[in-house]
């Protein structure tokens, strides 16, 4: 890797801050970052080895992954949403190019429409600002979180400020 790689990988854009979204299978594709704008978030992450394919190049899957966490964290402003449980009904991805390692990957989604039981939403990610990913998916509002639930959740899924 060259000296510019190596700073690119320990670098968060400024305004990034780091967000755990949870244990289990959401803890191993971080760390992950967020940004507060106007009616939601912005989701991100450095392209690390461990989020690569044999080519050195962000793995589907991991772009997969999150861009399903992209779309549920944005589903969580909208106040049908806030503090609930948003399974995944459906995810539509297009991959339009690759995030080479050392890419700073990030993520906008909105809703565009929400019912009593659920909400759909699309997003687009890029990578050093160039696009890598369109997205597009459904998801049911569950249940509410419980107290104990919601006080170990990131203000992100609960809509607190």
């Amino acid at each position: 890797m060259t000296d510019t790689a190596a700073t690119q990988t320990t670098t968060i854009p400024e305004g990034f801050k780091i967000r755990h979204l949870g244990d289990g299978f959401m803890d191993l594709t971080g760390p992950l970052y967020y940004k507060k704008k106007e009616g939601g978030i912005i989701l991100g992450f450095r392209v690390e080895k461990h989020h690569c394919n044999p080519m050195n190049v962000c793995h589907g899957g991991m772009l997969a992954t999150f861009t399903d966490m992209l779309l549920a964290v944005a589903g969580h402003s909208h106040p049908n949403a806030k503090n609930r449980f948003l399974p995944t009904i459906s995810l539509q991805l297009d991959y339009l190019a690759g995030a080479k390692l050392g890419s700073w990957v990030h993520g906008d989604a909105k809703v565009l429409k929400a019912t009593r039981n659920l909400i759909f939403m699309d997003g687009l990610v890029k990578a050093d600002d160039e696009p890598v990913a369109r997205v597009s998916g459904v998801f049911k509002i569950g249940q509410l979180f419980t107290p104990v639930e919601s006080a170990k959740l990131p203000d992100v899924f609960t809509g607190r400020a």
